[in-house]
């Protein structure tokens, strides 16, 4: 039961984690720009904000989840300025030649992508589609409970660390030339997400 149980929390992290939007298109950028490292850092951080919002739908933490959903809407607006910021900064940064792996400098794109990831409405309704087909008996006993949240990270973290790696691989792949334009690529497709964002909030 806790083997099976831990395997349907990891699909449920690979599931949200796994479509491209803008936090998948976030740690592209990252990883391009600023190296394997910093790309992976910008993933955990969204693996802990799904481990978060895993943790608020297996131990039933209801007045937490309505605060949350009530807030939906101011919470999209500053997520989709915050994309609208990164996308600019993106536009005007050349990719780092030596990437750095300074501690506080990952520590602060990790936050970065778990404040994002925390603001995205989808992320609460997809948890709450998810875990509707977990068996609440099936998660009551604490080790249970705490088997699901581990595996929820897991599952996203296990995402974000193939994908960094791909694009790691593909980043030495390119020359240093081609890593500009896909950074402004990049960068204008996260400014263009937050406008829809801030948008949709909005109305």
């Amino acid at each position: 039961m806790m083997f099976e149980l831990l395997g349907r929390s990891m699909l449920i992290g690979l599931a949200i984690a796994a479509p491209v939007g803008p936090i998948g298109l976030l740690v592209i950028r990252r990883t391009l720009e600023q190296g394997r490292r910093a790309g992976l850092a910008a993933g955990l951080g969204a693996a802990l904000a799904d481990a978060l919002y895993g943790t608020i739908g297996v131990f039933g933490l209801g007045s937490l989840a309505s605060m949350l959903a009530g807030q939906a809407r101011w919470l999209q607006l500053l997520g989709g300025l915050a994309l609208v910021l990164i996308g600019a900064h993106s536009l005007r940064t050349p990719p780092a030649t030596a990437p750095s792996a300074a501690p506080a400098a990952l520590l602060g794109t990790m936050l970065t992508t778990f404040g994002l990831t925390l603001t995205n409405p989808l992320t609460i309704a997809s948890f709450a589609a998810m875990f509707a087909a977990i068996d609440p008996q099936a998660a009551a006993a604490p080790g249970s409970a705490l088997t699901l949240v581990g595996g929820v990270w897991a599952g996203s973290a296990l995402w974000w660390l193939g994908l960094t790696t791909i694009v790691a691989r593909l980043r030495r792949a390119l020359a240093p030339t081609m890593l500009r334009p896909i950074g402004w690529l990049a960068g204008a497709a996260l400014i263009m997400l937050g406008v829809i964002g801030i948008a949709t909030g909005w109305h």
